[in-house]
């Protein structure tokens, strides 16, 4: 028999941590040894790590603590699975950085659901032909951190492929500021926050005569478990951190 993927989860009293455990629990390569209690001090959290003894940590709760968690996985062997967003680029560099040179597994993905990777790939599929593009992402009015970190994921990727161009008339006017969103790259990106909404992306293109959209929506945070449970069991297999679920689809 093929040895379990021993996972804690990181408040998994929380919304996505409900949907983890439920998901761990489902699939018998997969065993749940605990719930990293991410309100107490240091000390208590490096002892929880020691008596759980995971192999990835999958961890869903805000910059500050993600950073932290990440330092003490690392010191520990423990692969992590970040699903939250909001960490600066220098963090990023600087665990991508770390996590390379102690050939240990780590995941960050702005987004766990499948359908939101393939809209990722598709809008940059579109913008080398389609350089004309603007973005609108939809959260929960609980969400903290705007443009939500798909976003500006899509929004890497789309730079990446497109020609250089600053969209709009050039004597253009906000009447209002930030009425025509924040400026990435010569395009645009839009954000919503409402209650009653999960996770939502549409990116618009325009050309001559025809329009292009690509939209996802995640109705329900279970949407994201496919996803998280993908890259529990290829971060076990791999030596450095790879930021975008994308890097694990063909």
């Amino acid at each position: 028999m093929t040895k379990q993927i021993r996972v804690a989860v990181a408040g998994a009293n929380g919304r996505m941590g409900q949907e983890v455990v439920k998901m761990l629990a489902q699939d018998t390569a997969l065993v749940f040894t605990g719930n990293l209690d991410t309100r107490v001090g240091e000390d208590e959290i490096n002892q929880q790590l020691d008596e759980m003894k995971p192999d990835v940590l999958v961890d869903f709760t805000t910059p500050h603590t993600v950073y932290r968690h990440m330092e003490l996985c690392l010191a520990r062997g423990v692969r992590p699975v970040v699903g939250t967003t909001g960490l600066t680029t220098e963090q990023l560099q600087d665990m991508t950085e770390r996590y390379k040179e102690a050939g240990l597994g780590a995941v960050i993905a702005p987004n766990f659901a499948i359908g939101a990777i393939l809209c990722m790939k598709f809008s940059a599929m579109a913008a080398k032909y389609m350089p004309h593009v603007e973005i609108i992402e939809l959260h929960h009015d609980r969400k903290l951190d705007a443009p939500s970190g798909t976003a500006l994921k899509t929004a890497e990727m789309i730079a990446a492929v497109r020609e250089e161009l600053k969209q709009g008339h050039p004597e253009e006017v906000e009447t209002i500021p930030g009425a025509r969103g924040a400026d990435y790259e010569g395009f645009r990106i839009h954000s919503v926050r409402l209650p009653g909404m999960v996770a939502h992306q549409e990116v618009l293109f325009g050309a001559t005569g025809q329009t292009l959209s690509i939209r996802h929506d995640s109705i329900n945070r279970e949407s994201f478990m496919p996803g998280v449970n993908m890259a529990i069991k290829a971060v076990m297999n791999m030596n450095g951190l790879i930021y975008g679920l994308e890097h694990l689809i063909d």
